[in-house]
């Protein structure tokens, strides 16, 4: 891992919410910890105390739940320029009810979800900028919701794809169907019937 680049990435995706200057990032990048994950590595597990919020520069990742069958739910994708945290564990100091886990190499940039929150109360931009991320959060949220709710699968699967663009292609179709909420036999059929096979 290249950290150089590495916060080069995440200075991009910091900026893309908001206009920080140099003082401003220079201040926050030595709160960051860089960190490469392999496939299939937990950024952190069910029952964990979660005080850092993930922030994901490369690669692409997954929230999952494991019911009490030992079957798995994706709970929600997260593509470069996304973030891994659980918000109860920040807030009610609660175990994570869900996994977060790395499905290619990601690299993240983890802060101290306190320390996130000092720059925010000490600077109108950093406060800007965690307000930005919460709402982008519900968006992503009420978004999911509706399209589980109202859109057919092959509608869900087109949303999946706009949203993700280049990186769907990283991402095991078989993880896709159980994140569109159908069986891998469904999206086979999806795909078929679109033509990406």
């Amino acid at each position: 891992m290249d950290e150089a680049k590495s916060r080069q990435l995440l200075q991009s995706i910091l900026t893309t919410l908001v206009p920080f200057d140099e003082q401003e990032l220079g201040s926050a990048l030595p709160h960051f910890k860089f960190n490469e994950h392999a496939p299939k590595a937990h950024i952190f597990r069910c029952q964990d105390i979660v005080s850092d919020v993930y922030f994901l520069i490369s690669g692409v990742g997954r929230y999952y739940y494991i019911d009490a069958q030992g079957k798995e739910f994706n709970k929600s994708l997260v593509k470069h320029g996304g973030a891994f945290t659980s918000i109860g564990s920040l807030i009610e100091r609660q175990p994570s009810p869900f996994y977060a886990q790395a499905l290619s190499t990601c690299i993240t940039a983890s802060i101290p979800y306190e320390r996130l929150l000092g720059l925010a109360r000490a600077n109108l931009n950093w406060s800007e900028y965690v307000r930005k991320v919460y709402e982008q959060l519900a968006l992503k949220k009420e978004k999911r919701e509706a399209g589980l709710l109202l859109l057919s699968a092959q509608q869900r699967y087109q949303q999946f794809l706009d949203d993700f663009g280049d990186q769907a292609q990283h991402i095991a179709l078989n993880q896709v169907a159980m994140y569109l909420g159908i069986t891998d036999v469904s999206l086979s059929r999806i795909r078929n019937k679109m033509g990406l096979t």
